[in-house]
C-alpha cells in the first residue's frame, strides 16, 4: 500500500495542467447547502481529524497538539454557490472592492470575474516589461514571458494596500529566462474597467535560474507596515537545489521581504551581510504556496512537505525553519529525509504538521462578521486532499481542525475573504470554478 500511495501521490503532484475552452457560468451557478454539523457539546471526547495512517509512524511530535488536533465542527449552516465555471486551472482569486474578482489562470492569463459570475477576456498589457518583452501568450507587452510547464505559470495576485487610490496590483509567476526559469514578481496599474495593465515592471527575480518546472512557491502578502512578503520554493532537485534552502546566497526555500518598489528594506535581518541576499527574511523552507497575516500582524505560512510533513509555521524575522535538515514525513520513495531527524538545536519547530499531507495551497485568516464562530481561524486549501481545512487557533497553537467541502472532490487552490465577510475559493481544475461560501439560514 505504501508503494501504491507513493506512485499515486507522485503522479498527482507532478501532473501537467491541461487547458480547456472558456465559458461564462454566472447565470447557471449551482447552489448547495452544507448539512448542519452536530453541536460541539455532543462530542463526548476529542476525536482527531485524520487523513489516514501516517507515512512515518516512528516520528513523534515535539509537543502535545503539534499534529492531529481535536476535530472542530462548524455549528452554523453554510451555503456554497458556484459563481463561475470554465476557468483554466485558476491559481489565485483576489476580491476587488467593487464586488468583482481578479483571477489568475496558470497558463498565463489574468481575468476579471463579475459579481454574478461573468468571466471577462484576458487582461491586456500596455507597456513592455524591463528585460521581459512581449509574452508568448498574448504577443503584447505588459506580461513577461511565462513558462507554464508542470508547476510553473501565472501564480499569485495581490492588491496594493492603497489599491482604491493607485489601482496597483502585484503578481508572481514562473518567468522564462535564459537557462531555465525562476519565480518573479511584477507590478502594474489596472485600468478602471479592468481590461488593461499599464506601467508594468518586474520588481523581483528569485535566483538562481534553474531548468525544471518544480517548486516555485509562491504567495504574496502585504504586512501592516506596507512591506511585501514573497514565499518561494526550493526548486525540488534533491542534489543541486534542495540544499540551497540553507544558503544565504540563494532565494531557494526562502521568505523574502521587499519594499513595493522592489528595493530592500535596510532592517531586513541579512541586509548588508557579505555573501547574503539582503531581501531574505527567513530560510529553511520547502515549497510555500500558502501565506497570510493575522489580525495581530503575524505572518503565517503552510508549506508543502514531501510524503508527509506539510507544516504550519509562524514566520519570525531571521529564523531557520529547518528544511532539509529536519522534517516530518519522508521522501516519495519512502526513504528517510535527513536520517529521519525531526528536531535540531537552532532550528524552528512547526506550529502544526500533517502526515499524511493535505497538499496546501492558498490561505486566509478570517476576520469577517458573516461567520462569528470562524473569527480568528485560519483556512487552507487542500490539493491532493480536495478539501478546505479550518484551523482553530488558541495562544499561537492549533486547538482544533475541521475539513470542509471534501464531498465535492475538487482540488482547492486558493481561498480569500471578501469585503462581505464571505469566503471565495477557486478550484485547480482544467474546468476550474469560483465558489462563494456564505452563511445559510
Amino acid at each position: 500500500m505504501r508503494t501504491q500511495f507513493a506512485i499515486v501521490f507522485a503522479l498527482i503532484f507532478l501532473m501537467a495542467d491541461v487547458g480547456c475552452a472558456q465559458r461564462p457560468a454566472g447565470q447557471n451557478a449551482e447552489q448547495t447547502t452544507e448539512p448542519r454539523a452536530q453541536q460541539k457539546n455532543e462530542q463526548a471526547a476529542c476525536q482527531p481529524v485524520s487523513l489516514g495512517a501516517p507515512n512515518a509512524p516512528e516520528q513523534n511530535p515535539a509537543f502535545a497538539g503539534q499534529t492531529r488536533a481535536c476535530a472542530a465542527m462548524t455549528t452554523a449552516p453554510i451555503v456554497v454557490t458556484v459563481l463561475a465555471k470554465g476557468l483554466t486551472n485558476p491559481w489565485a482569486v483576489e476580491p476587488l472592492p467593487d464586488g468583482r474578482f481578479l483571477v489568475t489562470e496558470k497558463p498565463g492569463r489574468m481575468r476579471i470575474v463579475s459579481a454574478t459570475g461573468e468571466i471577462g477576456e484576458p487582461i491586456e498589457g500596455l507597456t513592455s516589461v524591463a528585460d521581459g518583452g512581449p509574452s508568448a501568450e498574448s504577443r503584447q507587452g505588459g506580461l513577461p514571458p511565462i513558462t507554464a510547464a508542470r508547476q510553473g505559470g501565472l501564480l499569485d495576485v495581490e492588491l496594493s494596500p492603497n489599491f482604491e487610490k493607485d489601482r496597483t496590483i502585484f503578481w508572481s509567476f514562473s518567468e522564462q529566462r535564459e537557462g531555465g526559469a525562476g519565480t518573479s514578481v511584477a507590478r502594474g496599474v489596472l485600468s478602471p474597467d479592468g481590461r488593461k495593465l499599464s506601467d508594468v515592471r518586474v520588481i523581483f527575480r528569485a535566483m538562481p535560474t534553474y531548468n525544471n518546472g518544480m517548486h516555485f512557491g509562491s504567495r504574496l502578502a502585504f504586512a501592516p507596515d506596507g512591506k511585501l512578503f514573497i514565499t518561494l520554493g526550493d526548486r525540488f532537485d534533491r542534489e543541486r537545489m534542495r540544499p540551497q534552502a540553507q544558503h544565504l546566497d540563494s532565494h531557494n526555500g526562502k521568505v523574502v521581504r521587499i519594499n513595493p518598489d522592489g528595493t530592500v528594506p535596510t532592517d531586513n535581518p541579512f541586509a548588508g551581510r557579505e555573501g547574503a541576499y539582503g531581501d531574505i527574511w527567513t530560510i529553511g523552507h520547502r515549497n510555500i504556496q500558502s501565506a497570510t497575516f493575522d489580525d495581530q500582524g503575524r505572518f503565517w505560512i503552510v508549506e508543502h512537505g514531501a510524503r508527509g510533513g506539510d507544516e504550519l509555521n509562524l514566520v519570525e524575522q531571521g529564523k531557520n525553519y529547518g528544511w532539509p535538515l529536519i522534517t516530518y514525513g519522508e521522501e516519495y520513495s519512502g526513504e528517510a529525509i535527513a536520517g529521519g531527524a525531526t528536531a535540531r538545536e537552532g532550528l524552528e519547530q512547526p506550529v502544526y504538521y500533517w502526515d499524511p499531507v493535505i497538499a496546501p495551497s492558498g490561505m486566509e485568516f478570517y476576520t469577517g462578521a458573516a461567520f462569528p464562530e470562524w473569527k480568528g481561524n485560519i483556512f487552507v486549501g487542500g490539493l491532493v486532499s480536495q478539501r478546505l481545512v479550518r484551523l482553530v487557533l488558541k495562544d499561537g497553537r492549533v486547538a482544533g481542525e475541521e475539513h470542509l467541502l471534501s464531498d465535492r472532490g475538487q482540488r482547492i487552490r486558493d481561498v480569500r475573504q471578501g469585503p462581505d465577510g464571505f469566503l471565495y475559493v477557486v478550484t485547480d481544475q482544467a474546468n476550474g470554478e469560483l465558489w462563494r461560501i456564505a452563511p445559510g439560514k
